[in-house]
Order: structure tokens, then C-alpha cells, then sequence
């Protein structure tokens, strides 16, 4: 049974299209303010609904859905209508996009944003067009700053821990100060670990198996989800002061 926050329930709200309901501002604020992007796929849409609803009741308003599957398009369809109806204010976009026609494809779906594991700069062209937040993955300086140069609002590095962790992370904001990294792979759900990541300057953390652990999802424990969103969140909110 998919769990409903009540609080926030609204009929009145309507799909009017499906096209970002955020600007690229608006996602890339959030994931300032916020500080932590929850990352997630799974095949069957009752698991997803969950968890987007414990993660919202656990203070997430930002959520990326990994394109891992076959048909995971469908899956984000459903879970993104959703969404708009049950908690209009969760800002939804998707990962593991390689490719421009996938980006299109979940930006018609009404993704508000698209996350990349490669610098891909015919992503960037459509993302660019439609005025939607593009975060493609770096593993370089010369990466990052081909990223900026395309439109880069948010870069992410990843495999975040293999890049070089932290240290890379303030290294990277030595020459280049205004360069705003979403580490994912690598970030953990400990106070030490956020810490040693935003102290060294990151814009955000993006946080999939070490925040819905893969236990809480077999024992469908989405009450865990939640209280594990409400920590990390509280422990970034305490890093940020």
C-alpha cells in the first residue's frame, strides 16, 4: 500500500502538461538549499511510489530516477503524475542518461532535470534548448570546464570517491571558485563523510544505495527510507550551519 502525505495532499492540483515544471534556477537552488538529491530506480512503480513518498515526508523536495531498466520510461511516467498530484512542491528529474534522444525523451515526460554519468554536449544542446537543468558527469578539470563552457549550471563527478573524493573536490574550487559539483558514488550516509564533502565545497550530494539501502527495500522498512532522509538531512542542514 502506497503510503500518502496527507499534509500535502491536493486535489486541486492538475497535470496541465508534461513539460519541467521548475526552471534550471529553481533545480539548482534546491539542490543548494537542500543539499541532497536521493537516487533511485526500480522496475516495479508501487516501490517507487514509496519511496518518493518517504523521502518527501523525510524532507526531501529534490529526486532523480535512474534509467536502469527496460522500460523505465514507463515507470517515470506514472511515478512523475504521481508526484505533480501528490506532492506538487518534489522537484523530480532523471539520471544515467547517455544519450540526447533519452534526455528528450524524459524531458517530454516532464523531467525538471538530467543527470549524466558522461559529457555528452548533444544533451547538452537539448537540455539548453528547453531551458532544463543538465548535470553531466566530469572526472577532470578540463571536463568540468568543457561543462561550464556548454551550460553546465551543477557538474557532477562520478564515481565521486574514485575521482578523488573531497580533496578533489577542493581542489578543483582552488582555480576555479565558481564551480558548483554534485559528487554521487562514494557519499555516505555518516556525519564524518558529508562533512569531509561539504566542507571541501560541494554544491549538493547525490545518494542512492547508502540512503534506500538495499535491505530497506526488501523488507519494504519505508518508514527506514524515511528516517534515513530525515538524518542525512539534518546532519547537512548542522555541516552548513
Amino acid at each position: 500500500m502506497v503510503m500518502h502525505p496527507a499534509a500535502y495532499h491536493d486535489n486541486s492540483v492538475k497535470i496541465q502538461n508534461t513539460m519541467a515544471r521548475f526552471t534550471r534556477i529553481e533545480t539548482a537552488l534546491k539542490m543548494k538549499e537542500s543539499g541532497l538529491v536521493p537516487v533511485f530506480y526500480h522496475a516495479d512503480i508501487a516501490v517507487c511510489k514509496n519511496v518518493v513518498t518517504a523521502c518527501y515526508t523525510g524532507g526531501a523536495r529534490i529526486f532523480e530516477f535512474t534509467n536502469r531498466g527496460d522500460f523505465a520510461q514507463d515507470v517515470f511516467r506514472e511515478l512523475n503524475h504521481f508526484v505533480i498530484k501528490e506532492m506538487p512542491d518534489m522537484i523530480m528529474g532523471a539520471g544515467s542518461v547517455v544519450d540526447a534522444a533519452t534526455a528528450g525523451m524524459y524531458i517530454q515526460l516532464g523531467a525538471n532535470f538530467i543527470v549524466s554519468p558522461v559529457l555528452n554536449e548533444e544533451i547538452a544542446r537539448v537540455c539548453n534548448r528547453r531551458k532544463v537543468l543538465w548535470s553531466p558527469g566530469c572526472g577532470s578539470v578540463s571536463e568540468i570546464s568543457k561543462a561550464e563552457e556548454l551550460g553546465a549550471e551543477v557538474v557532477k563527478i562520478f564515481p565521486g570517491a574514485e575521482v578523488g573524493g573531497p580533496r578533489f573536490v577542493e581542489m578543483v574550487k582552488g582555480p576555479m571558485p565558481w564551480t558548483s559539483i554534485m559528487p554521487t558514488g562514494g557519499v555516505d550516509a555518516t556525519k564524518e563523510n558529508l562533512s569531509a564533502w561539504f566542507k571541501a565545497g560541494v554544491w549538493c550530494v547525490g545518494m542512492g544505495s547508502k540512503l534506500i539501502t538495499k535491505e530497506m527495500i526488501r523488507n519494504k522498512d519505508y518508514k527506514a527510507v524515511e528516517a534515513n532522509t530525515r538524518q542525512v538531512l539534518e546532519i547537512i542542514a548542522g555541516i552548513k550551519g
